[in-house]
C-alpha cells in the first residue's frame, strides 16, 4: 500500500454479543425465528501522527438466513459464527500496516476462508461456514473500523472515499473497467433528506384485527392495517412461499385488500410491494405465472409492486441456475443471498438479474464495491434489512441515505425485536419513531458513519467517543 497521512492502524479489535428476544415470530423462506444475538465490535485506530479514536459497529448473526441448513442444527451455526467473528477480531488486531479501512478490510480478507476452515475444525462440523455468513460475521467490524476512521479524522466516513484518502482505486477491487474511479463517485457528500419506510409482512403476521386476537398487548400494532394507520406507511415488503402458487397470489391480494381499506382511512392513493420468494421458486416460469395471476385478478396490486426479490436458489454454481430475463422484463429482479462478491455479481447479470440488495450485514465495504459496480451497470438498487435493531439499523440507514438511486429501505427491527432501539431511539428519535411513512435520513450527517456511536453518549453524556 502506499502510505498517505491519512493511513491509520488498527490497535485493538473486541467483540462482544448480546442476546435479543422476538416479540412476535418471524417466518421467511420455510424457516421461523424467535430471537437472535447481536455482534456488537468495537474497533480502535491510530493515525500516523499518533491521533487515535475508537469506533463501534453492530449486526444480528442472522445464521438461519445466512446459513440455511440441512446438516447444520441453528444453534450449531449460530455458534459457529460467533467463535468466527472472535477470530476474525484477532486477524484485523493483528494486521501491522497503515491503510484506508477498504484496503485493510480487503487485505485482511485473504484469511477469511482459513478462518472459516478453522472454526469447521476446532467445532468438529460437517459443513464450513458459507460465504454469505462470513460476511454478516465479519460485517460488525468492518462498520466499527468504518466509523473509527472517521472518528479520528472528524468527518463522516462516506466523506473519505476519494483518491486523496484511498490508496487504491476500484478497479484493484472490481476490474479494469473501474480504473482511476473511486467509490466517492457512487456516493452521496450529504445523506439524502428522507427514505421511505418498508415494513415486512412475514407470512406469520396477521393482516386484520382478528388475526392479531389473543396476542400479548405490549403497545405496538400487530394487525398490518394498524401498522399502517400508526406509521403512516407506503411500502410494504411480502414474504411469500416460493412453493405455493395458489397461497403466493393469495397472500399478496390479501395484503392488498388491508392495506387498500388502512390507505383509504388516511385519504392515500400511491403505495408499493416488494415480493420476497427467499429463494424457494424452482423456475421463472413459477415468478411470471404469479406475476400474472396478479395482474389478472388485481391490477392495481400488480402494479404496485417494484421489484422481486432472489426468488430461486443462492447457487450460481449449478447447471441448473435459473435465468431471470424473462422475469426482469416485467419487474426488476434483485439479487440478495446469492451476491457476496463481485463474481457473483457479475454471474448474476449473466442470469438475467437487473437489480441489487445492499445490506449492511455484508458489510459496508462490500457493500460500497457492490454499489459502485451496481450503478455502472445501471441496475436497480435497493437497501434491505436483517431484522437490524439499534446501532444496525442506523448503520442500515447511513449506507441508504449515501447511495444515489435508493428508492426505500427496510427496516423490520421495530416490528419483531424492539427493545435495543429504545436507548438510540432518545438520540435520534425520527430514525426509530416512524408516523409519517418514512425515515429522517437527512440528519445521518456526523462524525463515523454518520451518527453517535460512542456509549458515553448513549448512556446519558455528551461527549464524543474520539
Amino acid at each position: 500500500m502506499s502510505p498517505k497521512t491519512t493511513d491509520v492502524r488498527i490497535l485493538e479489535v473486541t467483540v462482544t454479543f448480546e442476546s435479543v428476544g422476538f416479540r412476535f415470530p418471524l417466518k421467511f423462506g420455510g424457516r421461523t425465528i424467535n430471537e437472535t444475538k447481536l455482534i456488537n465490535a468495537a474497533v480502535d485506530v491510530e493515525t500516523r501522527d499518533g491521533r487515535r479514536a475508537t469506533g463501534h459497529g453492530s449486526m444480528p448473526v442472522g445464521n438461519v438466513w445466512a446459513w440455511p441448513s440441512e446438516v447444520t442444527a441453528a444453534a450449531d451455526s449460530e455458534r459457529a459464527m460467533m467463535q468466527y467473528a472472535e477470530g476474525v477480531a484477532e486477524l484485523f488486531a493483528s494486521f501491522p500496516d497503515y491503510g484506508h479501512p477498504l484496503e485493510i478490510q480487503y487485505a485482511v480478507g485473504t484469511e477469511f476462508q482459513h478462518q472459516a476452515d478453522r472454526v469447521g475444525r476446532d467445532l468438529e462440523m460437517d459443513e464450513i461456514l458459507p460465504s454469505l455468513a462470513q460476511l454478516v460475521a465479519v460485517s460488525p467490524i468492518d462498520a466499527a473500523f468504518h466509523d473509527a476512521y472517521g472518528r479520528v479524522h472528524r468527518s463522516c466516513c462516506f466523506n473519505l472515499l476519494s483518491a486523496d484518502y484511498c490508496n487504491d482505486d476500484l478497479s484493484f477491487y472490481l476490474d479494469d473497467q473501474f480504473s482511476g474511479e473511486f467509490p466517492n463517485q457512487y456516493t452521496r457528500r450529504e445523506p439524502v433528506a428522507r427514505l421511505p419506510l418498508y415494513h415486512l409482512v412475514g407470512a406469520l403476521d396477521p393482516l386484520s384485527p382478528a388475526e392479531a386476537a389473543g396476542l400479548t398487548e405490549d403497545g405496538l400494532p400487530h394487525a398490518l392495517g394498524d401498522w399502517i394507520a400508526a406509521d403512516g406507511l407506503t411500502h410494504l415488503k411480502i414474504k411469500l412461499s416460493g412453493d405455493d402458487l395458489d397461497w403466493d397470489v393469495s397472500r399478496v391480494l390479501a395484503v392488498e385488500q388491508t392495506s387498500g381499506e388502512a390507505q383509504q382511512n388516511r385519504d392515500c392513493s400511491k403505495w408499493f410491494y416488494s415480493c420476497d420468494f427467499n429463494e424457494k421458486c424452482d423456475s421463472a416460469e413459477y415468478v411470471l405465472e404469479f406475476l400474472n395471476r396478479v395482474r389478472d385478478q388485481r391490477p392495481g396490486a400488480f402494479d404496485r409492486i417494484q421489484y422481486i426479490e432472489q426468488p430461486t436458489s443462492r447457487d450460481l454454481r449449478s447447471a441448473s441456475a435459473v435465468r431471470m430475463h424473462d422475469v426482469a422484463k416485467i419487474k426488476p429482479v434483485v439479487i440478495d443471498e446469492a451476491l457476496v462478491d463481485y463474481d457473483a455479481l457479475l454471474a448474476c447479470r449473466e442470469l438475467g438479474y437487473s437489480g441489487v440488495a445492499l445490506k449492511a450485514c455484508k458489510g459496508l465495504s462490500e457493500s460500497l464495491f457492490a454499489a459502485s459496480a451496481a450503478q455502472k451497470f445501471g441496475m436497480f438498487l435497493c437497501v434491505q434489512d436483517l431484522t437490524c435493531p439499534g446501532l444496525s439499523w442506523l448503520q442500515s440507514c447511513s449506507l441508504a441515505a449515501r447511495i444515489p438511486g435508493i428508492t426505500a429501505i427496510e427496516g423490520n427491527a421495530r416490528q419483531y425485536c424492539p427493545a435495543p432501539n429504545s436507548k438510540w431511539a432518545r438520540l435520534y428519535p425520527d430514525l426509530f419513531e416512524i408516523s409519517d411513512g418514512t425515515v429522517n435520513t437527512g440528519r445521518l450527517s456526523e462524525h463515523g458513519l454518520g451518527f453517535h456511536t460512542g456509549t458515553s453518549r448513549i448512556n446519558g453524556a455528551v461527549g464524543d467517543s474520539s
